[in-house]
Parts: C-alpha cells; sequence; structure tokens
C-alpha cells in the first residue's frame, strides 16, 4: 500500500502544492493588484489543472502505477487529502482564522471554479491512465485492421 499509493500521493501532492504555492504567491505580488482577485484566481486555476495533469502523468509512469481504477483513484484521492490538509494548515496558521471564516470568505465564482479544479486534481492520476489506455488501444485496433 505505502509503494502504490502512498508514496506516489505524497509526490502527487508535493509537485502540485509547490507550484501552486509559487503561482499563489506571483498571483497575490503581481496579478491580484492589476486585474484583482477574482480574475487572477481564475487566470491562475488553468495554470493549475496544466499543472496537475503533467505532475499525474509524470508519478504514473514514474511509480508504474497498476492500471486498475482503485489504485489511481487512491493515489488522487490520497493526494486531494493531503492537498486540503495543507491548505487548512496554512489558512490557520497564516491567515488565522477558522476553516469556516475561510470558505464563507471565498469568492462564489472562483471558489466555485477551484471545487472543480480539486476534483479534476484527485480524478487527474486516473484520467491519464485512461487517455493512454484508449490510445494504446487505438493503435492496436489500427494495427489489427491494417493487417
Amino acid at each position: 500500500m505505502i509503494k502504490r499509493v502512498i508514496w506516489p500521493a505524497l509526490v502527487y501532492f508535493a509537485l502540485v502544492f509547490s507550484a501552486g504555492f509559487m503561482l499563489g504567491v506571483m498571483r497575490v505580488l503581481l496579478i491580484v493588484p492589476v486585474v484583482g482577485e477574482r480574475p487572477a484566481e481564475l487566470l491562475e486555476l488553468p495554470v493549475m489543472v496544466l499543472v496537475s495533469l503533467l505532475a499525474a502523468r509524470w508519478i504514473v509512469r514514474r511509480f508504474a502505477i497498476g492500471a486498475g481504477v482503485t489504485n489511481r483513484l487512491s493515489v488522487g484521492f490520497t493526494a486531494l487529502f493531503l492537498l486540503l490538509l495543507a491548505e487548512a494548515m496554512l489558512v490557520l496558521w497564516v491567515q488565522q482564522i477558522s476553516l469556516s471564516e475561510y470558505v464563507s470568505s471565498r469568492d462564489p465564482v472562483s471558489g466555485s471554479a477551484y471545487a472543480i479544479a480539486l476534483l479534476l486534481f484527485a480524478l487527474m492520476p486516473w484520467f491519464v491512465d485512461t487517455r493512454r489506455s484508449r490510445k494504446k488501444e487505438g493503435t492496436a485496433d489500427q494495427r489489427a485492421m491494417s493487417d
């Protein structure tokens, strides 16, 4: 379990969290003063989804995670748990507000988009496997048809 789920989830979380932390600092310091909070958050989200996609693809290959749905979703949702835990700890430590105050202070539009991005983050290890498997199946079918 540790080799199949925990280590890949830790690495996936660390890659995406560190990228998100760096982008968040740049967003707050450089983009929010120019365009405002909501547009800045919405501009950052596609970048983070791309980071999640690339990180998921890398961990799936690097850790040779089995093609089973259970393995992939276990990695993704364990990483999501770690990400939410880290965010909660940062909110409590840096902003010194309760989690309920933090959630209620989120912009409804960018907050909803963020929730969707979190779901994509959790599903990404499964998604990258599914896409790769479909490509392989399509290639095998094309070869069989040409023979």
